[in-house]
């Protein structure tokens, strides 16, 4: 079975961010950390290349699969912010109405700019996601 490529690594998030080619996405990225760090209460750690996670949950699958993954994290792709683990929780289906300028699937939310969505929204959505994994 192949390997978890998404695993936590040592290089800085901060380095990482500033690497970042658009002011737009280096400052979002910023902000998000400080959002995800609040509502998780853990420190940001980059997973692989490109992901940014808070905490740390294990997953096994059916087919015999598993590994590990942030219990929320995102990743500043070039056309939107993916975020992981937003979505989970009771509240979350009537909070995405009220977040803002958004797409999505079953575990991510696709964010173009941080200041389309009303934070203060997006904030309960991740708490009730973290709380969520908790259980």
């Amino acid at each position: 079975m192949a390997e978890n490529k998404t695993v936590p690594t040592k290089v800085s998030v901060k380095s990482f961010i500033e690497t970042l080619p658009d002011a737009e996405k280096q400052a979002g990225s910023k902000a998000l950390v400080k959002i995800m760090q609040r509502v998780s209460g853990e420190k940001p750690v980059m997973w692989g290349p490109a992901i940014i996670g808070f905490g740390s949950s294990h997953y096994k699958y059916e087919t015999g699969r598993e590994g590990d993954m942030p219990v929320i994290g995102f990743s500043p792709r070039k056309a939107a912010f993916a975020l992981y683990g937003a979505t989970k929780g009771d509240g979350a289906k009537a909070l995405l109405p009220k977040l803002g300028k958004h797409s999505g699937g079953k575990s991510c939310l696709y964010i173009k700019k941080l200041a389309d969505v009303d934070q203060k929204v997006l904030e309960e959505l991740l708490t009730h996601s973290v709380a969520a994994a908790k259980h």
